[in-house]
């Protein structure tokens, strides 16, 4: 079975990794001057190289796989299993100079598990390393924080994730184009291994070396991008009838309607910043030139509609959608107001 690409394409060295430099720049220098701390934090939402980086962090510490211990909290979380930890933190290294801990989705772990491993984070032996990961800091408490060295991730931008995308698809001998990586982008929500892994079912699934945005709606389920800028389209023309059937069309099919939000969210911001001549540099990189063609008639023609309101009051149904067990009848209400 071949590897998974998100594995494949794992940052194999500090140099490898993308977006998180305010990190490893400082991981490589304390490194290099001999300052490896007894306890880490990393934090950070889903995806964003955490345990890729403490993997790292192993490596060039010298510590081989037979000293690197990889604990899930979440599945882990008593206190006696954090005892059972603490006695192996006792033992010496098999033949590295530490032996390394990490605890990913730490905040799982219960009060008293916290409690146990707080004692040997207070004290703990010369050659161990405790990396603990957490996409929730705030339940881990202030007395096991104080004892790590923190560092907090950055979520990816979709430019960095759009470059992702379409070197990784290169490197497996597709060609992705520009709309397709855009749309990936977005739809990986901040995350370097969601993005992996819609790239990995699209190649999968392709009869082809080419990649396309088509593609990319009918592996992940997203609305077309006609459909988006048809309804973008009806906010702005103040045409009720085509509105109230594009979301009609889109209830009807079980499109994601938190997909289609962030998507529609993205053109409407693209649309703002058009109308107020704003530098194309701020949108060029995350929007397809078809779609800032489309955008750019559209506000020469209706301009006058198109305001931040329209934005803020999309803003507020992305926000409460999830909320709602009648997701697309809140966009609806929206929709009635803007068009009235």
């Amino acid at each position: 079975m071949e590897k998974a690409i998100y594995s494949k394409y794992r940052p194999q060295k500090f140099s490898d990794v993308l977006g998180q430099d305010h990190i490893t720049g400082v991981l490589k220098d304390s490194i290099k001057n001999g300052n490896v701390a007894h306890a880490y934090l990393f934090s950070g939402s889903r995806g964003t190289g955490k345990t890729s980086i403490a993997r790292i962090l192993a490596r060039e510490i010298g510590t081989t796989e037979k000293d690197l211990y990889e604990i899930d909290a979440a599945s882990n979380t008593s206190v006696e299993d954090i005892r059972d930890l603490n006695e192996s933190v006792a033992t010496l290294p098999f033949d590295s100079k530490y032996k390394i801990y990490i605890l990913d989705e730490v905040h799982m772990l219960s009060k008293s598990a916290f409690n146990a491993l707080l004692k040997t984070l207070e004290e703990p032996p010369k050659h161990v390393v405790f990396i603990l990961a957490t996409t929730e800091p705030h339940k881990i408490p202030d007395t096991v924080i104080s004892r790590c060295e923190t560092y907090d991730f950055k979520t990816p931008n979709r430019a960095t994730l759009k470059k992702l995308a379409i070197k990784t698809a290169e490197s497996e001998g597709f060609e992705l184009e520009s709309d397709a990586a855009e749309l990936i982008a977005i739809l990986s929500d901040g995350a370097f291994r969601d993005c992996h892994t819609t790239l990995q079912k699209l190649i999968s699934s392709s009869s082809d070396k080419k990649l396309t945005a088509e593609e990319v709606e009918k592996v992940t389920g997203a609305p077309k991008t006609q459909l988006i800028n048809d309804f973008i389209s009806a906010i702005l023309e103040s045409d009720l009838d085509k509105g109230l059937g594009i979301i009609k069309i889109a209830e009807e099919g079980n499109l994601d309607s938190k997909v289609f939000l962030k998507l529609l969210l993205e053109k409407l911001r693209t649309a703002l910043l058009i109308k107020i001549n704003a530098k194309a540099d701020l949108y060029k990189e995350t929007v397809s030139e078809e779609d800032i063609k489309f955008l750019t008639e559209l506000i020469e023609k209706n301009g006058e509609k198109m305001n931040s309101k329209i934005l803020v009051k999309m803003l507020d149904v992305y926000s409460d959608i999830n909320k709602s067990n009648m997701p697309y009848l809140v966009l609806e209400v929206v929709f009635l107001e803007l068009v009235k």
